[in-house]
């Protein structure tokens, strides 16, 4: 049985972008800010991915949702597919689905659902992705992180977007 945390989403499924209103709405309890610190942001084809800051250091601005008890189970299914999670570690993982500690407004830690870049997608991004600075989907202005600087592109066409 999967425990049911509540989700730390930090790109298009955040309060006010596009897939919040189609996924979230009117199926969560609570919304509040939050943080996850040890991981930088990267520009994907319209959605971000969270990868592993291997020094540390960096963090990605989010919002922890906690899905309304009725919704839950049909909400976990949901974002899974939505984000290409099939299972833990699977080749075909556009993002693998973690627990792990995020930080509320108010300095309190939360455990949470989180979706990262699974592994072949973080290599690439790691070695010409482009990075959101400050780790805001929703505030980002757009650097070149290292070769090139183009975004990395999902190695499937998605119809929706994610993050």
């Amino acid at each position: 049985m999967t425990a049911a945390l509540p989700f730390f989403v930090y790109g298009t499924l955040r309060p006010g972008e596009r897939n919040h209103g189609l996924f979230l709405a009117g199926r969560t309890t609570r919304e509040r800010p939050a943080t996850l610190h040890g991981a930088l942001l990267y520009e994907g084809p319209g959605y971000p991915y969270a990868v592993a800051d291997p020094s540390g250091t960096g963090s990605v601005t989010g919002t922890v949702v906690t899905a309304a008890p009725e919704e839950y189970a049909a909400l976990l299914r949901t974002l899974d597919g939505l984000e290409e999670y099939l299972a833990p570690g699977h080749p075909r993982n556009l993002y693998e689905r973690l627990a792990r500690e995020v930080v509320g407004e108010d300095g309190s830690p939360l455990r949470a659902w989180v979706y990262v870049a699974a592994a072949g997608v973080a290599r690439e991004l790691a070695a010409d992705g482009v990075l959101i600075a400050g780790g805001d989907w929703s505030g980002r202005t757009r650097r070149p992180a290292r070769g090139t600087g183009s975004a990395v592109r999902a190695p499937r066409s998605r119809a929706v977007g994610a993050g």
